[in-house]
């Protein structure tokens, strides 16, 4: 079983970040206004009020495509922090 050591957590939450960027910037766009701002992402289109409340679905999707990347980026920042923590250890052993 592999050990996270502190310099993998960094990576794992670099790739976090990174994933979660680029979740944010796939995001769907919306019918004859593009991609929603980050504030309507984040709540899930909880601030739509009005006729804007059409992009509610938009929102949502959006926001699951921001968490699906920032998972992603996790996962994979994780695989690499251990992979390089561990050739590092391998080499000074």
């Amino acid at each position: 079983m592999c050990k996270m050591t502190k310099k993998a957590w960094v990576i794992s939450f670099i790739g976090l970040i990174l994933g979660a960027s680029i979740g944010y910037f796939y995001r769907p766009p919306a019918l004859f206004i593009g991609q929603l701002p980050l504030d309507v992402v984040i709540t899930r289109g909880g601030t739509l009020k009005g006729l804007d409340q059409i992009y509610l679905e938009i929102a949502k999707t959006s926001f699951n495509y921001l968490v699906i990347g920032g998972i992603a980026g996790a996962i994979l920042g994780a695989i690499v922090g251990i992979k390089t923590t561990k050739n590092i250890s391998n080499k000074t052993s």
